[in-house]
């Protein structure tokens, strides 16, 4: 049910108990008005036909002139006059309703809930010649009820036209609403559909203005970070070519040639004569060295693809042999690491990527930082109401950046994906010249 149909089936029904209400008390109020009208016609008539016959009785008329001064109240309104003489005789003047001679009568219904029985009124009058004559009045309203009607259908009318207006005024205010709603709904089914940059206009009211202004700046920041996403995918896959590339330069620049030089020594001491063991001890000698390199390059490819200490040793002894590694390159720069044993039972793939942020840390000090000292703290929070949480600190005493740079690296933008890829929450903290601090914080349950 759209909007604009709740609201006019609320007005309309408003109206209808409006109109229903408001009939009912201009009902009770035309049956009171009508009874006065009526009571007061009658006590008027009594009045004025009394004091007609006690002024005949001062000036005595004969009977043809005082009735027709009585006719003269013909025109009295609501009544029917009737006179009863002493002999039983019944004189009548007709009643010719003014109001109803050339005005459409109310419908029946309207008489039945409007008109009140009025009985005969009967009162003794003594003539002019000492005759005792009954005046019967009796009410007759149908005028008075015809007035009532008109009134009723003059204010009626009046509602039906305000209501109208009302219907009017109201759709007109929600087309311009139900437009700017419109609006809103296109623009989002766009975004929906990943064009963010997709932008509402300007509003002229203020709530829906509101509501754009918001809107846009929910896709200004889908935007941005849709582009952030597109920018690290891109350099993820940048990264892993390159990766590829300086794999396959050094199994073929390490691996080739040593395992060729190995081939070329073997067989040319598989041709020796046996008097030349000299020979033999330099080739044996050239063989295990050339074996001992391959196998420290072959280790620290094995350690750069995925480190096997994390999977057989745990995550403590895995970071310490990290630390030790950066230690024994870089002497110039002191790393301290505090880590309690518990950790080793963390789940493997927030080992993994503890171990890669922590690795993406230690390179960001030696290339960038210029730090003397650099302290990684992890450790296991519990609490009560949100659940255990691993907290990560690496902090470093290095030159530190302005804020405006920290989105454009990816390396931090990396962390933090792999901190958000596992629901925590990650924060670095920078000053020039003051160091940096990287804090993550992952939850456990």
């Amino acid at each position: 049910m759209s909007l604009r149909y709740q609201i006019n089936i609320r007005i309309l029904i408003s109206s209808l108990c409006i109109l229903i209400l408001g009939g009912s008390i201009a009902i009770w109020q035309a049956r009171g008005a009508v009874t006065k009208e009526i009571d007061s016609s009658i006590n008027l008539a009594v009045q004025l036909i009394t004091f007609g016959f006690s002024q005949a009785s001062q000036t005595p008329l004969n009977k043809t002139d005082w009735l027709l001064k009585f006719n003269s109240l013909n025109q009295t309104r609501h009544l029917s006059i009737q006179l009863k003489e002493p002999s039983g005789q019944i004189i009548s003047f007709a009643h010719g309703n003014r109001q109803t001679n050339n005005v459409e009568l109310p419908p029946r219904w309207f008489i039945d809930l409007v008109a009140v029985h009025y009985p005969k009124v009967e009162h003794q009058i003594t003539s002019f010649n000492g005759e005792q004559i009954t005046l019967v009045i009796q009410a007759n309203p149908l005028d008075e009820i015809t007035e009532v009607w008109q009134e009723s259908i003059a204010s009626f009318s009046s509602f039906f036209l305000l209501t109208l207006f009302t219907f009017l005024t109201v759709n007109l205010a929600f087309n311009k609403a139900l437009k700017s709603i419109a609006v809103i709904v296109e623009a989002l089914k766009v975004i929906e559909t990943g064009q963010y940059q997709q932008k509402l206009p300007d509003f002229s009211i203020q709530e829906y203005d509101s509501i754009a202004k918001a809107i846009n700046h929910m896709t200004g920041e889908l935007s941005a970070s849709q582009q952030e996403n597109r920018a690290l995918t891109q350099h993820t896959l940048a990264i892993q070519e390159d990766e590829r590339q300086r794999l396959s330069q050094e199994l073929h620049d390490e691996l080739g040639q040593s395992l060729t030089a190995i081939k070329v020594m073997a067989v040319t001491t598989g041709r020796s004569p046996t008097e030349a063991r000299t020979d033999i001890k330099q080739a044996t000698d050239s063989i295990i060295s050339i074996c001992d390199h391959l196998m420290t390059v072959v280790r620290s490819m094995m350690h750069q693809l995925h480190p096997l200490v994390l999977t057989e040793l745990g995550l403590k002894a895995t970071m310490e042999d990290l630390l030790n590694h950066w230690s024994m390159r870089n002497p110039e720069l002191k790393l301290t690491i505090t880590c309690p044993d518990e950790v080793d039972d963390l789940e493997q793939k927030i080992s993994i990527q503890i171990f890669r942020v922590v690795q993406e840390c230690l390179t960001n000090i030696v290339r960038h930082a210029q730090a003397s000292q650099a302290a990684i703290s992890l450790e296991i929070e519990h609490q009560t109401d949100t659940g255990p949480k691993l907290r990560l600190q690496v902090t470093d005493n290095g030159q530190g950046c302005a804020a405006n740079r920290i989105k454009t690296g990816f390396g931090l933008l990396g962390m933090r994906e792999r901190i958000n890829s596992l629901g925590g929450n990650f924060t670095i903290q920078t000053q020039p010249q003051l160091g940096m601090t990287i804090t993550a914080t992952i939850p456990l349950s």
